[in-house]
């Protein structure tokens, strides 16, 4: 019986061993490998559940994609699948929403369903647009199930005020067709791919002059998706009397030829300016002003480039000339998740559209650096000052070698580089698809850019940026069933933000500073909407005086030196043998748990050194009389080490990881055979412990309960009848406060020297000492009956105690299954440990003949 365990605990740390090298390899081969301090992890996980201040609103539509805030009038206008709807933008739960209904009619279903599209999806009317026209009307298109209509809407009586008219060059035909759109002094400015065969356009709809992009000779769009497009006012003080510009923004197929690295895919920006008017004979009817720029958002030196522009926002400035883009890119391989928000400037993007020009000499070749005489005026440029005074006051003035130019020349060869050449954030297995930018203005005086971003599965991660870098202060999960982001909006008025999803409309606060419930928590989110008032951690925002506000933006660490946190105190007996876990669930994702040993840190945590740690707090493996003591689990964040009850100190900084190697196509071939042959080995072993665990099926493993005071004699005997095979220790444990405090505590605290039930874990030494037996021992008790016959709350067929943990969890790194311990005292007398077990076993073996249990110890 005593190889057979011996056997089975080689057989255990065999299959750990080569479980934890699996998952190693597994890790080291997964495609990326990124720089440690752009692949952010939020700092706070907020479940469905545990949303505060949160307002939902659904209805028979679906689909809710387009939106629209009117901050004078409290209005929020969603256009969804069939429906425009009218909400109460400071509550949008409330019960006065309005709604026009827009179904396209059976007779169009039918003629799209004719031509093969989708009657689930696409056989509907899908609301593309729905903005301002002018003070009194809103101006709302639809796909109409792939014959688009446009119609306007009476504000105040929320209907609409005339027939729809005909929308194909205003509106996609179907409804994920890449597609933006203005009205710019009731002109319509719109870019997508219209009709299903039609090449992509970008076009200025009535009143007249329309104006569209080139096709021939030279395609000025190949295969563009539209993302989204601003207008910036560049006239605005202009000292060369400037015309205001759009710009669009779009992914498309590439045209460039380059020597370093190629790409079937490419972000863009492109601009036209607002006043053009097209040629009189040449580019008549076209834009004279279209130029298009790459946008990049790669780290070249890791080998990673992202290229397919999922979302823009357009962050407005103090001046025209402060204005910033905020895009998320993603990369160009379907397959595969991953994220990068990238911010640009205006003057990068003037700079390139100032510099060379690339030409395509002949069309079945890349396009290259052009390198001849550029004509004067410069093509592309817009009407100014000096053009005026040479009697150019319209386009339709311009030379025709200057038109010609423009014709063949839309690329430019200068790429836009983002702010500090790298994005601002990385983020692989998450997908983001929408953004909102609002600024604040932080009690340090600074200037500081709050992002909302929505992923692919309905989660909103709240994020700021701290020089050059994202922090992601929360991630929300906004829908219990994964939905994708479909629009976000922010109201600083209402202090909200509003999200829309295929199901309905969300809205949240902008920030949430009572759930941090101590100083550090408050300090340590580096949120510039909240601040430690010494009490409290309270909104910024609604506090008229700041003068005795605690933030620490920049370092998140100053500021609570001389607070103290109380202490909280819980004890657990253990038998030796047994495994042991001592919580310390962390409530912040950035903190690292520090375990001591009667006030000595615990090094090492290795297959034999008896302990295990992770995210959920120790475990102690089999526990040891030398391993009493006082346990204690400290939170680590920002280089802080809380103490209960005592200032903080610092840690050193964290050790630097080499950079991944360059050639990363060989590395994964050759991590994908290692894996390949370990799992083979694995599966090899596998079968071979399993085979060894059968022949030696008496030796069981199980966990059980703390062995706390027994309430009844039966329990008392059998605590005095372990005392002959195995000794005792006792276990308590203390521990700081988890929930919003970053240290672990529970919920029960040390009052008047009494130690209160309930909390978190540490241990002190021995006060469970038994009192020495000097009766003798009661006879054998009859042995308990077969397995067929058990109580369901005594022995499993399996050989494991009724008190067996609940709950399986991985502990974090070590790759060990742990079972948690039940800590119910009802445990019903004839079940027995597996010490007890084996002595009854050992003076019943001439009696008795064992039968035999299938063992499923290694579950």
């Amino acid at each position: 019986m005593r190889r057979s365990a011996e056997m089975q605990g080689a057989g255990s740390s065999a299959v750990r061993l080569l479980l934890l090298s699996c998952c190693v390899c597994a890790a080291a081969g997964y495609p990326f490998r990124t720089p440690l301090d752009l692949d952010v992890t939020p700092r706070v996980t907020v479940l469905s559940s545990g949303l505060q201040g949160c307002r939902r609103f659904q209805s028979s539509a679906a689909n809710y994609s387009t939106m629209l805030l009117e901050a004078d009038s409290e209005r929020l206008y969603f256009g969804a699948r069939g429906a425009v709807i009218a909400l109460n933008a400071s509550d949008i739960s409330a019960s006065s929403a309005l709604t026009i209904e827009w179904e396209a009619s059976p007779e169009q279903k039918r003629q799209c369903l004719l031509k093969g599209k989708d009657n689930k999806t696409e056989c509907f009317n899908h609301i593309r647009f729905l903005q301002r026209f002018n003070s009194t009307h809103l101006y709302m298109c639809g796909t109409n199930a792939f014959r688009p209509l446009c119609a306007y809407i009476d504000e105040e009586r929320f209907v609409m005020s005339s027939q729809p008219e005909e929308g194909r060059d205003k509106c996609p035909y179907g409804p994920t067709t890449g597609y933006t759109a203005l009205i710019i002094d009731q002109q319509m400015y719109t870019a997508s791919q219209y009709e299903f065969r039609s090449f992509p356009d970008i076009r200025r709809n009535s009143p007249s002059p329309t104006l569209k992009t080139e096709d021939a000779p030279t395609r000025w769009l190949n295969e563009a998706d539209f993302v989204g497009s601003a207008l910036v006012r560049e006239s605005v003080s202009s000292s060369t009397g400037d015309d205001d510009k759009i710009y669009y923004f779009f992914t498309e197929k590439s045209q460039e030829q380059t020597t370093t690295y190629s790409h079937s895919r490419v972000a863009r920006v492109a601009r036209v300016c607002k006043g053009d008017r097209g040629g009189r004979l040449t580019l008549q009817k076209r834009w004279t002003s279209f130029l298009k720029a790459r946008l990049t958002c790669s780290l070249p030196e890791y080998d990673f480039h992202f290229n397919m522009l999922r979302s823009v926002f357009v962050m407005p400035g103090r001046t025209p000339q402060d204005t910033l883009f905020y895009g998320i890119f993603g990369l160009e391989w379907k397959n595969v998740k991953a994220s990068a928000v990238c911010r640009f400037s205006l003057t990068e993007v003037q700079e390139a559209f100032q510099g060379p020009y690339m030409e395509n000499q002949d069309s079945g070749s890349k396009w290259k650096e052009y390198t001849g005489k550029i004509p004067d005026p410069r093509p592309g440029s817009c009407i100014t000052d000096s053009l005026r005074a040479r009697d150019i006051n319209i386009s339709t003035s311009l030379p025709d070698d200057v038109l010609n130019f423009v014709r063949r020349h839309p690329l430019m060869s200068q790429q836009v580089q983002p702010t500090d050449k790298r994005p601002l954030l990385f983020r692989r297995t998450t997908d983001y698809t929408h953004m909102a930018v609002h600024t604040i203005q932080g009690l340090d005086g600074l200037t500081y850019h709050i992002l909302y971003m929505g992923t692919d599965e309905g989660w909103l991660h709240k994020a700021v940026e701290i020089e050059g870098q994202l922090h992601i202060i929360e991630e929300f999960q906004i829908f219990e069933e994964p939905q994708p982001v479909n629009n976000l909006l922010l109201s600083e008025k209402q202090m909200s933000v509003y999200v829309g999803s295929p199901s309905g409309v969300v809205q949240l606060p902008l920030s949430n500073c009572q759930r941090y419930t101590s100083c550090y928590d408050c300090i340590f989110a580096r949120d510039p909407h909240c601040a430690w008032n010494g009490a409290h951690c309270v909104d910024v925002m609604a506090q008229t005086n700041r003068s005795t506000l605690i933030q620490d933006i920049q370092q998140g660490s100053r500021g609570c030196e001389n607070t103290q946190e109380d202490v909280m105190v819980r004890s657990r007996s253990v038998r030796v043998g047994d495994d042991v876990l001592l919580q310390c669930e962390l409530s912040s994702n950035l903190a690292t748990p520090v375990w001591t040993l009667d006030g000595s840190e615990l090094q090492g945590y290795g297959l034999h050194s008896g302990f295990r740690t992770g995210t959920d707090g120790l475990l102690i493996i089999e526990a040891r009389q030398d391993q009493s003591g006082l346990y204690t689990c400290y939170a680590v964040e920002n280089k802080i080490k809380r103490e209960p009850s005592h200032p903080t100190r610092p840690l050193s900084s964290p050790t630097q990881i080499c950079s991944p190697p360059r050639n990363m196509e060989a590395m994964y071939l050759s991590l994908i055979t290692i894996l390949g042959g370990l799992c083979v080995v694995l599966t090899v072993v596998l079968v071979y412990v399993g085979f060894c665990l059968r022949v030696g099926n008496r030796g069981k493993y199980s966990l059980r309960a703390a062995a706390s005071a027994y309430p009844n004699n039966k329990r008392q005997n059998r605590n005095r009848k372990q005392h002959r095979n195995s000794a005792h220790m006792e276990l308590k444990t203390i521990s700081s406060h988890c929930n919003g405090n970053g240290i672990c505590n529970g919920g029960s605290k040390q009052h008047n020297g009494e130690i209160q039930d309930g909390g978190f874990l540490q241990i002190v030494p021995g006060e469970a000492h038994l009192t020495p037996n000097k009766e003798p021992p009661p006879p054998a008790p009859p042995l308990p009956p077969t397995p067929q016959h058990s109580s369901p709350e005594c022995v499993f067929p399996n050989g494991l105690s009724a008190t067996l943990p609940s709950v399986l969890r991985r502990m974090n790194g070590n790759n060990y299954v742990l079972l948690r311990q039940s800590e119910s005292e009802n445990t019903s007398p004839l079940c027995y440990s597996f010490a007890e077990e084996l002595n009854r076993m050992l003076e019943k073996r001439k009696h008795t003949q064992l039968t035999p249990r299938p063992d499923e110890s290694s579950v």
